[in-house]
């Protein structure tokens, strides 16, 4: 299964490594979800990151999961040709998911070779499950979600905004809690980790 999957903490910073990692972006079509920012109040790296999308020759077609149709959502997750799901709140962002069916599809997707591109809450729902999140994000944002199981598309937990402010502290807290218990990957704003099949690369931009 040759999966490929593009998790960042701050996609701005890294978009550079994209074009490196996937060839022919050009005029390629992109399944934009911002579903994790609806809850947030900084949002700015929803309009930075279509931006750098853009500047790679990508076509952003937005797909909001918490307004659209199920057949919207169907459509564009398997008509594009990659996916892409912002930053923002994990919890809400899974609960919308699992409410509209989208995480299968997007599973689906990634199994037949779709690259994947998680910024931040995007990557965090990679890994099996997202409780080691919740000192980061609110799980009360999310009164629906029954339980914190995620996409499990990798076996390691990403951990965004390592070394970055305002979430250096609790990136910290987080690692020092659960290192123990969890595969966890650390990645600071300028890193990526790039998953081609099962050869798992952290790159620095």
């Amino acid at each position: 299964m040759n999966k490929k999957l593009f998790l960042s903490s701050s996609f701005e910073d890294v978009a550079t490594l994209l074009s490196n990692f996937e060839e022919n972006l050009n005029g390629k079509r992109v399944t934009f979800i911002p579903t994790a920012s609806v809850v947030e109040e900084v949002v700015f790296y929803v309009k930075s990151g279509k931006k750098a999308l853009e500047k790679l020759g990508l076509i952003v077609d937005e797909l909001e999961l918490s307004t659209a149709t199920v057949e919207e959502i169907e459509l564009k997750i398997t008509s594009n040709d990659i996916i892409y799901v912002t930053g923002g709140n994990t919890f809400f962002l899974m609960q919308e998911m699992k409410r509209t069916g989208a995480d299968k599809l997007i599973i689906d997707g990634i199994n037949t070779g779709k690259l994947y591109i998680g910024e931040s809450a995007g990557a965090v729902i990679t890994a099996p499950n997202i409780e080691y999140i919740s000192s980061m994000d609110s799980p009360e944002k999310a009164p629906d979600l029954e339980n914190f199981n995620a996409l499990s598309l990798v076996d390691f937990y990403t951990m965004p905004h390592y070394t970055n402010q305002p979430y250096k502290k609790m990136a910290h807290k987080i690692v020092e809690d659960y290192s123990s218990k969890l595969n966890l990957q650390p990645i600071s704003n300028n890193q990526a980790i790039l998953v081609h099949g099962n050869e798992i690369t952290v790159q620095s931009n």
